[in-house]
């Protein structure tokens, strides 16, 4: 296994499904980054705990550059995710840079104003917004992650706080790390995604009702299974208010590619898929189990990537607070 995890899943090996879902997820990452940015004051300091293949912090690189300067923090336990996260954030700040400095010698400031109407621009108006990136080895349920990282004005983890022993020891941590006034954001929960018919002419129908009932089983093993986890029997908000913020909110984000679908959609349902049937194996009748391996099956005659009746509905949802 790749990094150390506290699930025992090898999250290097799920990358290509991390991108996959990273390019699927970016209108709504786009409008999350969008909504939490706007509450930063300028020059902030974003810290992505739990970073993966780094798809929200380009968003937040793109904010950054639209409002003011900024830096993001990336810190993932796993080497090889968070290499590909920086080069990723790197990319997008530096792409959001140059279209900057475009807008400005085509006679626009990056704020959207006139340029000088005499044409010539000083140093500091032929400057787009600068975006620095830093990426940081760390594992997120170590007590002692404030002390590795500035204090930040915005604290985001996304679908990462779930997968540690102590889920809200792991929230009082995310708060320590924010600065005072600063906001702590969660990804977790919200609607689960769907992306079948539900009779696909093979099989009995209903087959993704069944597949998530058996991924949320499997979710209870895999809680189960890490070593010294803790039972958080409440909800995301009350965890935050538990954690000492204040103005505590949710908000949530549509992710709807109604079929046909963009290109890349089956690729990211085939691996989507293969993981459901991994985890639900055990928990799925043997029909059920022929079936996906079908709809898996690149030979077979309902092989899903022949498919034109593919989406992806969905919501992420976000609960977020402020530190005192």
């Amino acid at each position: 296994m790749s990094g150390h995890t506290h699930d025992h899943i090898d999250w290097a090996d799920r990358l290509v499904l991390l991108r996959a879902a990273d390019t699927l997820d970016a209108p709504a990452h786009a409008a999350i980054a969008a909504c939490l940015v706007a509450k930063l004051p300028a020059n902030p300091t974003v810290i992505d705990l739990g970073c993966g293949a780094g798809g929200m912090s380009t968003h937040f690189a793109q904010a950054l550059a639209t409002q003011s300067a900024g830096t993001i923090i990336l810190v993932d336990a796993t080497p090889e995710l968070l290499h590909e996260a920086e080069r990723a954030v790197r990319a997008a700040a530096q792409a959001n840079r140059r279209d900057g400095s475009t807008q400005t010698r085509n006679g626009r400031v990056p704020d959207g104003s006139a340029a000088p109407s005499n044409g010539h621009l000083t140093a500091a108006e032929d400057t787009a917004p600068t975006v620095e990136v830093r990426a940081i080895v760390a594992d997120l349920a170590d007590d002692a992650l404030p002390d590795l990282l500035p204090a930040a004005d915005l604290v985001w983890a996304s679908r990462v706080v779930h997968h540690l022993p102590d889920q809200q020891a792991a929230i009082g941590t995310l708060t320590a790390v924010a600065r005072a006034g600063g906001v702590v954001a969660l990804a977790e929960g919200g609607l689960s995604f769907s992306c079948l018919p539900w009779d696909l002419g093979l099989g009995r129908p209903g087959l993704e009702d069944r597949l998530q009932a058996a991924q949320a089983e499997w979710f209870v093993g895999m809680r189960e299974g890490i070593d010294g986890a803790v039972p958080m029997p409440y909800g995301w908000p009350l965890a935050l208010e538990c954690a000492g913020l204040a103005d505590v909110s949710s908000f949530s984000a549509l992710v709807d590619h109604p079929a046909p679908g963009p290109d890349g959609l089956a690729d990211y349902v085939h691996h989507h898929l293969s993981r459901l049937a991994t985890h639900g194996a055990d928990h799925l009748s043997d029909e059920d189990r022929a079936t996906l391996a079908s709809l898996l099956d690149p030979d077979s005659a309902h092989y899903l990537g022949h498919r034109r009746d593919l989406y992806l509905l969905g919501a992420r949802t976000v609960h977020y607070g402020r530190r005192p």
